[in-house]
């Protein structure tokens, strides 16, 4: 299924926001790496699919009604084994069940749970006076602290997402503090490039969050992709 389609089956299904395993498709159709996330039925699957992927492992609510997944107790991050994620499932149904009882449950994702790297995010949004533009700054629980963000008009080449990436405070961590190796830069400008690609083709896409994206001596990844429509 490429992209597009994606994009118009979920407009036909009336999500507000592309659910994830099709967001991370359609990430990847744009040489934006995800982690590893399978979609399982039962708590059976979900052992084997951590099983073959290897623990830790993240597991998360599948819902078209959950959009903030977090809030409901639907993602349990984590886990380091058979036993736990036994555990971890009955929690998360449980969960689930007391605060969305109405809620269609579609599976439960089994993600493989990323190393640390140093947390940024990248959005993109579509203004109305000057249309796609990306963002880029520090990520995870400080985006809302610090408010470390660069904007560029989007599509960009990676001269112009370097200069972006260069405009904020977390630069200085990308480049390695206190004997830490510097990050992939180049990835990471071809994240924001790929991005800015992403928003200027479909203006289906409202705007886009990955928030947090785990930057690495050799890459990145984005951990959480969300894709809001347009209403």
């Amino acid at each position: 299924m490429d992209c597009r389609k994606i994009i118009a089956a979920s407009i036909a299904a009336g999500d507000t926001v592309i659910p994830e395993l099709e967001a991370q498709k359609i990430c990847r159709a744009y040489n934006i790496s995800c982690p590893t996330t399978v979609l399982a039925a039962d708590k059976e699957q979900c052992l084997t699919a951590a099983q073959i992927m290897g623990y830790p492992v993240v597991i998360k609510i599948h819902s078209r009604q959950i959009v903030h997944k977090s809030d409901v107790g639907g993602v349990i991050v984590g886990i380091g084994g058979p036993e736990q994620l036994d555990e971890a499932y009955d929690r998360l149904m449980n969960n689930v069940g007391q605060n969305c009882p109405d809620a269609e449950i579609g599976g439960v994702l089994v993600q493989k749970q990323m190393p640390k790297g140093i947390e940024v995010v990248v959005g993109g949004l579509r203004n109305d006076q000057f249309g796609p533009v990306v963002m880029f700054g520090m990520g995870g629980i400080y985006v809302e602290v610090f408010k470390d963000v660069s904007f560029r008009l989007a599509p960009l080449d990676k001269d112009e997402a370097a200069r972006q990436v260069r405009d904020t405070k977390v630069y200085k961590l990308l480049q390695g503090v206190r004997g830490d190796k510097p990050c992939d830069l180049e990835a990471l400008c071809e994240v924001l490039v790929n991005t800015g690609k992403l928003i200027a083709e479909y203006p289906e896409i409202a705007e886009l969050d990955f928030n947090p994206v785990f930057c690495y001596p050799d890459g990145c990844t984005v951990v959480d992709a969300r894709l809001v429509l347009k209403s």
